[in-house]
């Protein structure tokens, strides 16, 4: 089967390799490079974890994810993840952090409570008056998102993929189905999958009232020298009992400490290029005030500009039409599924069984 995939964020490039796995003919078209500077793949790190609070479905669904990293770290012959796990920093009983500690707990997933004293004599730079308790979940860290991408795409090239850059589809025909470029080329094949990401409905309009294109930024710190040594043993931390969408990074493996927040999304047109004001790194940095001390005093060493797609309900999302699937890990937390994603798309190509797929993917049950 010939399988032309749009998109070679994480979702596409893992498609493409699980079917390149199973002996499939594949194309793959980025509209950029690879990895896409404005996408998820063109970050340092990313965080992959257990701790899913309400959303049960995904928190049992990161046994598969693990399996499949695993099964692309063997065919890679590296592993790109540092294995920290996760920690959530809690200020008050039901707040996100909490949370996801309670669903960790429902599933009987291990985790360690450090009280207020224990957790400061671990990571000193916490403010004391800043947070209640934390957790440490044992499972999960932080994937290396561009040495993934380098070695993928490798990989990939040495399996006889066709791995196109900088080949921006212009439009699509389920039916056929085909590809249209840029320039005017058409590709045709046996099925198509589009994992476009934030540009997705830009190929798919009538997708519009269900995926919404959003822009945000991450900013990466350097801490107080006498933090230093804390901030690399910390573990990736997913959940902070703020009501920013806040999580952090470890500097490790080479990397550099970085924050997010959900709180600085914004909608987003596809195409359209966004500036920050010079001040973003510290207003983003400041809005962890409250949990750590001498915040002022951790430098800015740069901003990075990202986008994504966001579903309503955060639930990842599987569409088909005709011979074409549209696939999107979206709502900021799809990175981590990424290889089990493409195993699940591949499933879903050879099968055509877009029922399972829909289900697995937005892991309601």
């Amino acid at each position: 089967m010939h399988v032309i995939v749009v998109g070679a964020g994480i979702s596409g490039l893992s498609t493409s390799w699980a079917l390149a796995k199973r002996g499939h003919r594949v194309t793959l078209l980025e509209r950029d490079a690879i990895p896409n500077p404005l996408g998820a793949s063109g970050d340092h790190h990313r965080i992959i974890r257990r701790a899913y609070g309400a959303m049960d479905g995904y928190t049992r669904r990161m046994s598969e994810a693990f399996a499949a990293w695993d099964e692309l770290w063997g065919d890679l012959g590296a592993e790109h993840v540092a294995r920290v796990g996760c920690m959530g920093i809690v200020r008050a009983p039901g707040d996100k952090a909490d949370q996801y500690r309670e669903g960790l707990a429902r599933g009987g997933y291990p985790f360690e409570t450090l009280k207020r004293d224990a957790a400061l004599a671990r990571f000193p730079y916490f403010d004391p008056g800043g947070f209640r308790d934390i957790f440490i979940s044992p499972e999960g860290g932080a994937l290396l998102c561009l040495n993934i991408a380098a070695d993928v795409l490798r990989w990939l090239r040495s399996k006889g993929v066709s791995v196109r850059e900088h080949a921006t589809v212009q439009a699509i025909d389920p039916a056929a189905p085909a590809a249209v470029l840029a320039n005017g080329e058409k590709i045709s094949a046996d099925a198509l999958v589009v994992t476009a990401g934030a540009w997705v409905t830009g190929l798919v309009p009538e997708l519009k009232d269900r995926l919404a294109s959003k822009r945000t930024y991450v900013v990466y710190l350097e801490p107080p020298a006498d933090f230093r040594a804390a901030w690399e043993r910390t573990p990736a931390i997913p959940g902070v009992g703020l009501d920013i969408g806040g999580y952090i990074l470890p500097p490790v493996a080479g990397t550099d400490l970085k924050f997010g927040a959900g709180a600085t999304r914004t909608d987003w047109i596809a195409e359209t290029s966004f500036e920050l004001p010079d001040d973003a790194g510290e207003t983003l940095r400041d809005l962890f005030a409250p949990l750590f001390t001498r915040l002022a005093d951790y430098r800015v060493k740069r901003v990075r500009k990202c986008v994504y797609t966001f579903t309503a309900d955060e639930r990842f999302f599987a569409i088909r039409q005709g011979a074409a699937w549209i696939v999107s890990a979206c709502s900021g937390h799809g990175y981590k599924f990424g290889a089990a994603i493409g195993r699940r798309v591949a499933d879903a190509v050879e099968t055509g069984d877009d029922k399972s797929l829909v289900a697995w993917l937005e892991a309601r049950d």
